[in-house]
C-alpha cells in the first residue's frame, strides 16, 4: 500500500524541499549528523508510562463515523452509518468500530478537545507539539515552529543503548519532528513495508561486502580525517564536529541485537500477524509493538488517508472495519503481553470533521470537509483509565460543549504519563526560553 496524500497533495517530496531530507532519506547515520540543546528540569513527576504508540490520523478523522455517531441529527449531518453499542451502558460508536466497542472497558474515549486551527498544517503542528503556529500556516505546509512530543520524548527519555529512541513508521507527519532540538532528536523513519515478505529495514542489517571489522576500519580513517584543523568549528557548527559519535550510534544500531530482534517481524506467529491484520497498517501496529518490547520509549505509527472530502461512506466502508481490528487487537495483544500498564496507546488526527455531507466542486461522491471544533481521540494504557469517555459534543456533534479541552491539556497529559513536566522550559540556540506547553495542565479523567 502506497503512502497517503492529504487534499494538499503533500508527500515526501515536500520535506525534502524543506530541507529535511537528511532526517530521513539517507539513513539514519545522516539523521545523527545534528545535535539538539539542553534543558532545565523544573520538578519531577512520577511516570505511570515508559513507552508510547502515536498512532496518526493524518488529513483529520471524522468523528461522526467512528466514535461520536449523531443518530438523532438531520439525514444531511448523522450520515449513512448506524450507531452500535458499546460494552459500556449509553455509550455509542460507529458501526464499523465493532471491535474496539467489544472492548471500550479497556480504554478512555475523549470527545471535547477543540482549537481554531482547521488546516492540515497548523492543526498537525498545534496537536503533535502543543504548541498554536506563531504566524499563519498554509494546509498543505510542513511546520515546525516547537519540537514535537516524540522528539521530546526522545530527548528526556532516550538511553542511547543501540536503538532509536523515537520511530516513526512510513514517514514522519510534516510537524513531528524537532525544530531546535537539532535532528539528533527526530524520529528514524521505517519507510519499509512490514507487511512485505522482503521486508528489511535501512541501516539496521550491515550492507553487503561491509563486515564489522570493515567498519571499524572506516571508523578509523574517518578519525584520521576528523583530525584535519578547523577554524572555530562549534559556531560554525560543523556538521563533521562530532562524526566519530554519531557513526558510533549508526554502528551501535547496525550491530545491535536488540535492533535486530525488534525488526526481525518474520519471527511473529502466522496468527500474530493474522491477528493484526496483514495488511501494512496491521503490520505496522505490530511492529510498534515489538518495538515497545526492546525498549522505544515512542513510536508514531504514521496512518494517511484520513481527508474524507469525497466518497466518505464508500471509502471508510471499506477502510473501517480492518483499521478497527489493528488497533482494538494492538491493545488487547499488549494487555494479554502484561504492556499495556506501561505502554500509552493514542489515535487520533488533526481535527474532526464538518457535521454537514456536502458535495464540493470537482467531486462526484459527498464527503465532509475539515473540521477543528470537534474531534475524538483514543487513549489507552499507560494509567488511563477504561471505560471512561471524557466530555460531549452537542447533538449536531458541531462543537465540543461539555469539559472543553484544548491540545495543550492533551500534550501535557502524554508528557505527565511519561514523566515529563509539561512546564518544563527549553532553550534555543539563542537563548530564548521554551515552555514545553503553555498550559502544563493534564486532563485529570485520564490519569488514573
Amino acid at each position: 500500500m502506497g503512502i497517503w496524500k492529504n487534499c494538499e497533495g503533500t508527500t515526501r517530496r515536500d520535506c525534502l524541499k524543506l530541507g529535511l531530507g537528511g532526517f530521513f532519506g539517507t539513513g539514519l547515520v545522516n539523521a545523527l549528523r545534528h545535535q539538539g540543546l539542553t534543558a532545565d528540569s523544573v520538578r519531577s513527576i512520577a511516570p505511570t508510562a515508559k513507552n508510547c504508540i502515536l498512532i496518526w490520523m493524518d488529513g483529520g478523522p471524522t468523528h461522526f463515523e467512528t466514535f461520536d455517531p449523531k443518530p438523532d441529527a438531520p439525514a444531511e449531518i448523522r450520515g449513512e452509518f448506524e450507531p452500535i453499542a458499546t460494552k459500556l451502558p449509553g455509550v455509542h460508536f460507529s458501526q464499523h468500530m465493532k471491535k474496539l466497542a467489544s472492548i471500550n472497558d479497556r480504554f478512555s474515549m475523549i470527545r471535547s478537545i477543540r482549537h481554531n486551527q482547521g488546516n492540515h498544517g497548523a492543526g498537525n503542528h498545534y496537536m503533535m507539539t502543543g504548541a498554536p503556529p506563531r504566524i499563519p500556516v498554509g494546509c498543505g505546509a510542513f511546520v515546525s515552529f516547537h519540537p514535537s512530543i516524540g522528539s521530546v520524548a526522545a530527548k528526556e527519555l532516550g538511553k542511547g543503548d543501540g536503538l532509536p529512541a523515537y520511530f516513526s513508521l512510513a514517514r514522519m507527519s510534516r510537524s513531528g519532528g524537532p525544530n531546535f532540538l537539532g535532528a539528533k532528536y527526530a524520529p528514524f523513519v521505517v519507510g519499509d513495508d512490514p507487511n512485505s515478505s522482503s521486508f528489511r529495514v535501512r541501516d539496521v542489517a550491515l550492507p553487503k561486502g561491509l563486515t564489522s571489522d570493515g567498519f571499524h576500519n572506516r571508523s578509523g580513517l574517518r578519525k584520521l580525517v576528523d583530525k584535519l584543523p578547523r577554524i572555530n568549528e562549534e559556531a560554525a557548527g560543523d556538521p563533521v564536529l562530532a562524526l566519530d559519535e554519531y557513526y558510533r550510534q549508526g554502528f551501535n544500531l547496525i550491530t545491535s541485537p536488540a535492533a535486530q530482534e525488534a525488526f526481525d517481524i518474520h519471527k511473529e506467529p502466522d496468527e500474530v500477524r493474522e491477528r493484526f491484520g496483514r495488511d501494512s497498517f496491521g503490520q505496522r501496529c505490530l511492529l510498534a509493538r515489538r518495538l515497545v518490547e526492546a525498549g522505544v520509549p515512542f513510536t508514531t505509527v504514521y496512518d494517511g488517508g484520513w481527508d474524507s472530502h469525497s466518497n466518505l461512506f464508500g471509502a471508510l466502508g471499506t477502510r473501517l472495519p480492518k483499521w478497527d481490528n489493528s488497533v482494538a487487537t494492538l491493545i488487547e495483544d499488549l494487555d494479554e503481553r502484561g504492556m499495556l500498564d506501561s505502554t500509552l496507546v493514542i489515535a487520533l488526527g488533526e481535527f474532526g470533521r464538518t457535521p454537514k455531507i456536502s458535495t464540493l466542486s470537482g467531486q462526484t461522491k459527498a464527503g465532509r470537509d475539515h473540521w477543528a471544533n470537534a474531534m475524538s481521540v483514543l487513549m489507552a494504557g499507560g494509567g488511563t483509565p477504561g471505560g471512561v469517555v471524557v466530555g460531549a459534543t452537542d447533538k449536531n456533534g458541531y462543537s465540543a460543549v461539555e469539559r472543553v479541552l484544548s491540545p495543550e491539556n492533551f500534550v501535557s497529559t502524554i508528557y505527565t504519563k511519561l514523566g515529563i513536566d509539561p512546564d518544563k522550559v527549553y532553550y534555543t540556540p539563542q537563548g530564548r526560553p521554551s515552555h514545553l506547553v503553555s498550559d502544563p495542565t493534564p486532563i485529570d479523567e485520564v490519569m488514573g
